[in-house]
């Protein structure tokens, strides 16, 4: 059965721009079907038939890609980096990097644990955008054990330069007052390391064990697995996305 897609939905898709701007595009001149320029509002493409070009270069959607990995330490997440550092790019396959993957957020340098990496544009910007208050969960170790009465200034919250904190959860490993697990929404630069640095405490170790729902899988540090379009759908569910 033939297949039609909506022509600004179909550049959208593509990954040129969103649907409101195709319109533009398309009442602008920039498109063409089969070798014709387009104007007309609405009209429909037959998929893996018709040739669309975008300034006379052709266009395909996208195959939507979603890695999960578990982040080393000493490896940074942005995809440009002129000082030769080890990045997160170095563990993923060209098979992958060919459809314009990027980590969704960014963990520090040494914090370790699980990262999202898509060419999702409209899941990342939803993932990361405040309004949805994505839930991150952390395993960390601090220098020295968590007094009580510091517990309960977290718990309670206080105020950064961005505003109030607010915490989700927070346990004390009670064999061990180094060890907390800390689950937050704020996702504001450093935010974990300068919870605790606002009352005197320095974090030694940092691990992501959840982000948005999903758990650290039970993978090796720098390996990743991909992520089903029925897991990913779990994910818009459960963050109401």
């Amino acid at each position: 059965m033939n297949k039609y897609l909506r022509l600004n939905n179909y550049i959208s898709k593509c990954g040129i721009c969103s649907r409101r701007k195709a319109d533009s595009l398309i009442k602008l001149g920039f498109i063409k079907v089969n070798g014709k320029i387009i104007n007309t509002l609405g009209y429909k493409v037959l998929l893996n038939n018709d040739i669309i070009k975008y300034n006379n270069k052709i266009i395909n959607i996208k195959k939507k890609i979603y890695l999960l990995i578990n982040k080393p330490k000493n490896c940074i997440t942005t995809l440009k980096d002129n000082k030769n550092r080890n990045n997160i790019m170095n563990y993923i396959p060209y098979i992958y990097k060919k459809y314009g993957i990027y980590p969704i957020g960014r963990l520090d340098k040494n914090t370790t644990g699980i990262l999202l990496l898509t060419n999702d544009g409209k899941l990342s910007k939803k993932l990361t955008h405040p309004k949805y208050k994505i839930k991150k969960t952390y395993n960390l170790i601090l220098n020295k054990n968590l007094k009580f009465n510091d517990y309960l200034k977290i718990k309670k919250g206080f105020f950064l330069k961005e505003g109030k904190i607010q915490i989700e959860y927070l346990n004390i490993n009670k064999k061990n007052k180094k060890n907390i697990t800390l689950t937050i929404k704020l996702g504001w630069n450093k935010i974990v390391h300068r919870i605790f640095k606002k009352i005197g405490y320095k974090i030694v170790y940092l691990d992501r064990i959840n982000f948005a729902g999903i758990k650290k899988p039970n993978i090796k540090t720098g390996k990743y697995i991909v992520l089903s379009k029925k897991k990913i759908d779990f994910i818009k569910k459960i963050n109401k996305l």
